[in-house]
């Protein structure tokens, strides 16, 4: 099963630097970065790096985790920092050295064989008055809701093309990922939306201002059952 994984990875298409995708990544390390704890944090999931880049000026030392050799080694040509170790592991066979304050789990659980190993895992890695913070996309967001009102999906929950093709294996809603982190023994502090996206990316990038893109990020914060994306504030 781990081979499997293996090879399902270098199957995988992903770049952080095309078009709206960027943006969101933006706004979703903006969102969680006040709930940041300590000086060491790991984010499992690390892609590019473009996220990576967020968490520079809030901790001393990061460990940045990703089972993609391919971006792994993109992201240290992006990135030149002390602070940053960057490691080639899928996250069941990743063993630290230590725990960490802020562990980061961006848009991670979707893509994961068990997820609920995954948080358990976490859990194990986290300090005791440490922080997991969780990202995912919301399968009740605005744009899937209108899919499925054009036949493009069956139910909100469905993998449409966009997901299949980066790897997605489900698709959260609020109800569905609460039950995945109680269920590995975490506790849940905050949670909320991230960006109204009742587009999809491309038609964004086509024709909207920088203003609308930040006023509907606020509105996210309004309305989080609709949101483009979630996030969740764990403890021990």
């Amino acid at each position: 099963m781990i081979n499997q994984e293996k090879q399902r990875l270098k199957s995988i298409k992903f770049s952080s630097l095309k078009g709206f995708n960027s943006k969101l990544i933006e706004f979703r390390y903006k969102t969680i970065a006040q709930f940041f704890k300590g000086k060491r944090c790991l984010e499992l999931g690390c892609a590019d790096g473009k996220g990576t880049e967020y968490l520079l000026p809030y901790f001393e030392e990061i460990v940045a985790l990703d089972g993609s050799e391919k971006l792994i080694n993109v992201l240290k040509k992006r990135i030149k920092s002390k602070k940053l170790k960057a490691y080639v592991s899928l996250f069941e066979e990743f063993e630290p050295k230590y725990k960490f304050d802020t562990i980061i789990l961006g848009h991670i659980l979707e893509h994961v064989l068990d997820p609920i190993l995954i948080l358990k895992l976490s859990k194990k890695w986290l300090k005791k008055r440490g922080v997991i913070l969780i990202t995912v996309p919301n399968a009740n967001s605005l744009h899937r809701q209108a899919g499925v009102l054009m036949g493009l999906l069956k139910k909100v929950t469905d993998l449409n093309e966009s997901d299949i093709e980066i790897g997605h294996r489900r698709v959260y809603t609020i109800k569905t990922l609460m039950r995945d982190i109680k269920k590995a023994g975490l506790k849940i502090k905050k949670w909320g939306g991230i960006f109204l996206k009742p587009l999809s990316n491309k038609q964004i990038e086509e024709s909207w201002s920088d203003d609308l893109i930040n006023a509907y990020y606020e509105l996210g914060k309004k309305y989080p059952e609709i949101a483009a994306e979630l996030y969740v504030v764990c403890s021990k």
